[in-house]
């Protein structure tokens, strides 16, 4: 795939991806990226290249209704980053944006997303 790469400010939605155990940081853009669930690298305050989970879309299993980006950097601390500028390159795409039946099976897909990225990143670093 041809490497894509997505900036804005980080902004405040509703949290969801912190109560389920995986904090964004979250902006709107406007792009012809497709919607779903992407392996790449985000530059996010003293993160820089960082290891990340990208999605691109609505999260409709939640009730969301706004299109957004959500950058998950693996292995940071916690905290609010809202302000602050975030890019994300989209390096690999892993697969669709899809509703799920509730939260447990989200929270399911999620962790698969996250071993398989981990996955992903150790192969290109044995490479």
């Amino acid at each position: 795939m041809k490497r894509i790469t997505l900036g804005g400010m980080v902004t405040e939605f509703k949290g969801n991806g912190r109560k389920l155990g995986y904090p964004t940081a979250n902006f709107t853009i406007g792009t012809d990226a497709r919607d779903g669930v992407y392996f790449g690298f985000a530059d996010l305050a003293e993160f820089e290249r960082h290891p990340a989970l990208i999605f691109i879309g609505v999260p409709t299993t939640l009730g969301d209704t706004e299109r957004r980006v959500e950058v998950h950097l693996l292995d940071i601390p916690d905290k609010d980053y809202y302000g602050l500028p975030v890019s994300a390159s989209l390096e690999h795409y892993h697969r669709g944006n899809k509703t799920f039946a509730d939260v447990d099976a989200l929270v399911e897909v999620m962790k698969a997303d996250e071993t398989a990225a981990r996955q992903w990143f150790e192969r290109r670093t044995i490479a």
